[in-house]
């Protein structure tokens, strides 16, 4: 836990009934954000200078009826007790502080933070560190400039982004900045996991900003978070210095939780997302059966597909599938569309077609190995209904496929029954169709024994 501290004086350094707080604002900063505030201005017992006054504003009549530091004393210790006193050149917060209790009988010690030093560290080379120059190069807006509130607000946004830079410049060894990092970290991983529930569903890592940094999903939201928290990956620290806050969304269905996070990376592209980001296809692999009977594969532009098997992002992406499937059953290269229609393949001449385009070869044979991939890759049914665990244990969870698509899924009670198409089209929220979202549903039933309905 951090205080971070500002204060203005009617002196340049302290010295009883010459120099002494005129007015003092701490803020409590758990590492993820001010959780307590204090802010009062304080009598100095003792006369401020015009000097003093044109800099602050702070006029001897203002702090006529404000508590003496002895009055403030005692919420000053409880709030700073345990924390690290930070403040924009530190020596100088610090100091008084320190001194106004020496006054009073009481040593007062803290250990210190200075944002000074630290930008020093992480922003080299600047032109000038004071609070003043330092906020306006950064973006970072004061409002009441040499007054305690508003020049601790400024200090606080400025740690803030400081730690968050110094995520970003490993280079940077001084064990105290670790040492803060890592308590932050600890602290944001306490306040996370207390948040997620060991519940099925889709979590979204937001930073400070309340932008969605990262969406995962899981069986159990609170482990996967923890996993986060013990990675090692450069990529998931960097994610873990910007994390601030988590919200979820409880799904019940595994393969529910599937279907939304791929939906909602594709919509908001959280920068540490690496997979399901791009939602424009540009290629399908096509297939149909030509006037011999042979089963034929093309890849083709996605819009002019009119029978495709799976679509992709990149045309690289879909050769690459279909020379896969070429090598692995044996394919001919005429009836993948790779060669002219009248050639005999190359790989017939190299033994890896068995000749279906030189008449060596049988048609049914030759399509028992094609079918092979069309059944691995597309549904046997047209319209059928996925039934699958609900959020509650009193509800059941319902994804449709029609037309050999995914159209969107919805939640019944486990008393209700859905006897045809068009009572299931009411109760399911319709969903945009990407067609890797087919691959999700394919694959997750491969694994799994679940209910289905076909209409």
């Amino acid at each position: 836990m951090f205080a971070i501290i500002d204060i203005e004086t009617c002196g340049g350094k302290f010295e009883l009934k010459k120099g002494a707080i005129t007015d003092i604002c701490i803020l409590i900063h758990d590492g993820l954000q001010v959780v307590d505030k204090f802010s009062t201005l304080v009598n100095p017992q003792c006369h401020i200078s015009t000097f003093y006054t044109r800099l602050s504003g702070i006029t001897n009549e203002m702090v006529e009826d404000a508590p003496t530091f002895a009055m403030i004393a005692k919420k000053v210790l409880e709030m700073t007790e345990g924390h690290i006193f930070v403040a924009h050149n530190v020596g100088f917060d610090y100091g008084f502080v320190k001194a106004e209790f020496a006054s009073l009988g009481y040593k007062y010690k803290r250990e210190t933070l200075c944002t000074v030093r630290l930008a020093r560290k992480i922003l080299p080379k600047r032109i000038s560190y004071s609070l003043g120059h330092l906020c306006a190069s950064l973006g970072i807006e004061i409002e009441g400039r040499h007054r305690a509130e508003g020049d601790v607000v400024a200090t606080a946004k400025l740690f803030d982004l400081l730690l968050s830079l110094k995520a970003t410049h490993p280079q940077y060894k001084n064990v105290g900045i670790q040492e803060i990092m890592t308590r932050r970290i600890d602290k944001i991983k306490e306040y996370i996991l207390k948040k997620l529930p060991e519940k099925c569903g889709v979590y979204y890592f937001r930073n400070k900003d309340g932008e969605i940094i990262y969406i995962g999903k899981s069986v159990n939201m609170y482990n996967r978070a923890m996993s986060h928290f013990n990675t090692h990956e450069q990529k998931g620290k960097k994610m873990l210095n910007e994390l601030y806050n988590v919200d979820f969304v409880l799904t019940g269905s595994e393969l529910i939780a599937l279907l939304h996070e791929s939906e909602e990376i594709k919509t908001h592209k959280p920068k540490y997302n690496r997979m399901r980001k791009s939602d424009i296809f540009t290629h399908s692999i096509n297939t149909w059966k030509d006037k011999q009977g042979i089963i034929n594969f093309k890849i083709v532009p996605y819009d002019e597909a009119e029978n495709p098997l799976l679509s992709f992002t990149t045309y690289l992406t879909a050769r690459e599938r279909l020379e896969a499937w070429i090598e692995e059953h044996e394919l001919c290269m005429r009836y993948c569309s790779l060669v002219s229609e009248e050639a005999v393949c190359f790989n017939h001449q190299i033994k890896k077609c068995k000749g279906i385009c030189a008449g060596d070869e049988e048609i049914d044979l030759y399509n028992e190995r094609t079918i092979k991939i069309l059944t691995e890759y597309s549904f046997k049914n047209e319209n059928f209904v996925i039934i699958d665990k609900g959020r509650r244990v009193d509800e059941k969870s319902i994804i449709l496929i029609e037309d050999r698509k995914y159209a969107g899924h919805g939640y019944i009670d486990q008393t209700t029954q859905a006897n045809s198409l068009e009572e299931i089209r009411d109760i399911v929220k319709c969903k945009n169709y990407y067609p890797d979202m087919n691959d999700l549903i394919r694959g997750w039933l491969k694994n799994k024994n679940a209910t289905k309905i076909v209409f």
